[in-house]
């Protein structure tokens, strides 16, 4: 409630920031406008912009595509369902934005694709990173370039079987989309594996202690912990572990990105990941350096390495089959079955009929050093 009388008390100023945006689209006519949603001062929405701009700077520095420019039309969900349907609409109804790069997290995702989705002029929404199983086929109109919870929770469970040798695992998870997701795709392969689950709590952003799930995982008796959450969930979760003194070995699936600039708090936690900076290949070399340089010495993530790859993919797109929504659309859904794949600083993109890449290969990373490295290069 509190939200929508906040909501209901910007509404007109909402509105006309949009219509100033789009007003200031119409005086750039020539350029090809793609919007880029997400959380734009959060961490990760803050790579992905950096990423965006880097990839936009690096066409027009070509020459754009078709000849024009390629402009940015950027929209702040700040990690909010809510703010998320607002910012859809306002790029849906610009008919001078073409495609969406975004959104970032599952939720919002799951919210602005039935937007995009629908009406008589439907626009294309290509994710790097929303990895909800729900996602899959929401709509013909929806895509993203990472692997779902189905690869993530498995490969994780995987994991913590085979190499952690593990037999009794514990699961913290955010009560969402993304969190659920995580989890129970975790536990049933966890137990196909002939491990068992023998605790499994959710918690929400306002919470502030987790001090008695982890009192009954060290009751329980526990091999290895779970964190099915973002960066932020999972500091508080590793500040309990510290307290009660619990030295359980700690995985968790690629929203964890960004933990390891909380330094030694995260040391030696493994995460799944669809992009690593360190990734063998002379396109994403190129690519690290180009990122390097532009950020003043940053190494981009999970979130730069793929938004990067949507950037130039819907690029590619274009210059294919011209600004259109429903011919970039059915450009994208050609990509794999009917063109070749795209091969981007991620690896290897083919689209399947519901929009996902199930071809997309995961790592399991280890935070050292303050930096998120694949073991194999340790």
């Amino acid at each position: 409630m509190i939200f929508q009388t906040i909501i209901r008390r910007y509404q007109p100023w909402l509105a006309a920031a949009a219509a100033l945006s789009v007003s200031a689209c119409a005086q750039d006519s020539g350029a090809i406008v793609l919007g880029l949603a997400g959380p734009m001062t959060d961490p990760l929405g803050i790579a992905q912009l950096k990423a965006a701009r880097l990839a936009v700077d690096q066409i027009n520095q070509r020459g754009g595509v078709q000849g024009r420019l390629v402009r940015l039309r950027i929209v702040d969900d700040s990690g909010s369902e809510n703010s998320a349907v607002l910012g859809a609409k306002a790029l849906y109804d610009d008919a001078a934005v073409v495609a969406v790069v975004g959104h970032i997290t599952s939720s919002t995702s799951l919210a602005a694709a039935r937007v995009y989705g629908g009406g008589d002029r439907p626009v294309p929404m290509i994710s790097p990173t929303a990895s909800s199983p729900q996602l899959s086929g929401i709509n013909e109109f929806t895509f993203r370039v990472c692997p779902s919870d189905l690869q993530h929770g498995p490969a994780l469970a995987r994991f913590a079987s085979q190499r952690l040798t593990a037999r009794r695992a514990a699961i913290i998870y955010v009560n969402d989309d993304y969190g659920r997701g995580v989890r129970t795709a975790f536990a049933s392969e966890f137990a196909d594996l002939g491990g068992t689950v023998v605790e499994q709590d959710p918690f929400l952003s306002s919470t502030t202690s987790l001090e008695p799930y982890v009192t009954r995982m060290r009751a329980a008796g526990v091999d290895v912990l779970m964190i099915a959450a973002d960066a932020p969930g999972a500091e508080l979760v590793l500040r309990e572990l510290r307290r009660q003194g619990a030295r359980w070995p700690v995985i968790g699936g690629d929203a964890l990105v960004g933990i390891e600039a909380s330094g030694a708090l995260a040391e030696g936690i493994h995460i799944s990941s669809a992009y690593l900076s360190d990734r063998p290949g002379a396109k994403n070399a190129t690519f690290v350096l180009d990122y390097f340089r532009a950020t003043r010495g940053e190494r981009p993530n999970d979130v730069a390495g793929l938004t990067y790859d949507v950037v130039t993919l819907v690029a590619q797109a274009i210059e294919a089959v011209g600004p259109d929504r429903r011919a970039i659309r059915d450009y994208l859904a050609s990509v794999g079955p009917r063109r070749p794949a795209f091969e981007g600083v991620s690896g290897r993109i083919a689209f399947d009929a519901r929009g996902d890449v199930p071809g997309k290969p995961l790592t399991i990373a280890i935070v050292r050093g303050g930096r998120l490295v694949a073991e194999a290069s340790q």
